[in-house]
């Protein structure tokens, strides 16, 4: 019988990005500091300040294997890349089929921030020009934030639990962490778990831009996003899909699967401060650090990267400095590195925990740091070793993936090498 709480492998991670429709072709691009940022041609935007995001190429050739022209109408595009994530995920395990005891056994966690807000936003003009009967009546199916791992479930008949998670920008993560409780306690032996999302709509662009978070460098796009930096101006709204195969440590052993790396903590909290600002203080981020390290029983000396949510914000980047220089003290500049992929891919909302858990892991097994590009003038403040503009070596044994959301929510997973 297997003792509890049981061992979580990572073995495989499937990645789509603004870097690119698959694992290592994202990865690869994170590593040679490319961005993924690009100008959007929609009229809708013509006389709007915000023009730039961070789009996932084309996707069609790749969709087309799983869902018909027809089907693909019936779905929305976050589930869509999800089941994208999810195939490159299964891939990389080297997993061909499993057993019927494999697929009752096996779950699937998707965090989804927004859901189908684009799907929303053509239906609603398509009833105020043809009238409420001219409604989808494949809308709801279509928009709800479930839909993406409903369709990974189908897809595989994975039947554990499929569940949505949704607490805004951290939603990938907290799926990743439920998943990795749900394999620890033995209620499953597998799980499919990550984020998906795709709202880069007009809507959502005036929604942020107005709140005045979004980056405007439509003359250099790929120089917008630039966490860390004094001349920073906001995030890149971005879409993607990072989907993680986690499986039960000797059920990976037994079937000679490559583990990229093991998941060893999960810290969850609240700030319980404000709907959209940070604790000034990020008293809650600093608390789910600390829970994940005690989870993985390691001392903050131990960790050697962090992949931070470093959005680009000028209230972020500054309150996520703050969280590491408290809690890990001298080994923040000493020892620790930290970059954020968002200065390449842009922000992913509900899909940046998983994407970014998946670099995180990539960055173990490989021994690659990603850097942090545009940071040209470091903010004062911003102190810290942020891995500007070129990758790094990683010699150390354990890295930290860290999301912070709306509403106040902080998550953090931590990882190991497997040597």
């Amino acid at each position: 019988m297997s003792s509890f709480p049981r061992r979580v492998a990572v073995t495989g991670i499937g990645l789509v990005s603004p870097l690119g429709v698959g694992t290592q072709t994202s990865w690869r691009a994170a590593c040679e500091g490319r961005s993924g940022i690009v100008t959007l041609n929609d009229e809708a935007l013509a006389h709007y300040p915000v023009k730039i995001a961070g789009r996932v190429p084309p996707v069609d050739e790749h969709l087309s294997i799983f869902l018909s022209a027809k089907e693909q109408n019936k779905t929305d595009r976050f589930s869509h890349l999800a089941l994208l994530a999810a195939r490159e995920a299964i891939a990389h395990a080297n997993y061909p089929d499993f057993t019927d005891e494999e697929r009752a056994r096996t779950g699937v966690y998707v965090g989804v921030g927004i859901g189908g807000i684009g799907s929303i936003v053509s239906a609603v003009r398509n009833m105020d020009s043809r009238g409420l009967k001219r409604v989808s009546p494949y809308l709801i199916p279509k928009v709800i934030s479930n839909e993406a791992a409903s369709l990974i479930s189908i897809s595989w008949d994975f039947q554990g639990p499929a569940l949505s998670m949704n607490s805004a920008c951290s939603s990938g993560a907290d799926a990743l962490g439920q998943a990795f409780r749900a394999i620890q306690s033995g209620a499953v032996d597998a799980m499919m778990a990550g984020g998906a999302e795709s709202s880069i709509t007009p809507l959502a662009l005036a929604g942020f831009g107005n709140m005045r978070a979004l980056a405007r460098n439509a003359e250099n796009p790929q120089a917008a996003s630039r966490p860390f930096d004094k001349d920073r101006s906001g995030f890149v709204l971005a879409e993607g899909a990072g989907i993680l195969l986690l499986e039960e440590w000797e059920r990976a052993k037994r079937r000679g699967a490559t583990i990229y790396a093991e998941m060893v903590g999960y810290g969850a909290t609240c700030d319980a401060y404000h709907t959209t600002a940070l604790h000034p203080e990020g008293v809650g981020g600093q608390r789910a650090v600390k829970m994940a390290l005690e989870q993985a029983q390691i001392a903050p000396e131990a960790v050697a990267y962090i992949n931070a949510h470093g959005t680009s914000t000028h209230m972020n980047d500054l309150v996520e400095t703050t969280v590491l220089k408290k809690v890990f003290g001298e080994h923040a500049y000493r020892g620790l590195a930290v970059s954020s992929t968002k200065s390449m891919t842009g922000h992913m909302l509900g899909a940046a925990g998983g994407v970014e858990a998946g670099f995180v892991a990539l960055a173990l097994h490989s021994g690659v740091m990603p850097p942090t590009i545009n940071l040209d003038k470091p903010d004062p403040a911003c102190d810290l070793d942020y891995i500007p503009h070129e990758a790094r070596a990683l010699s150390g044994a354990y890295a930290l993936s860290n999301s912070f959301g709306f509403g106040g929510s902080n998550v953090v997973l931590a990882f190991k090498k497997i040597n």
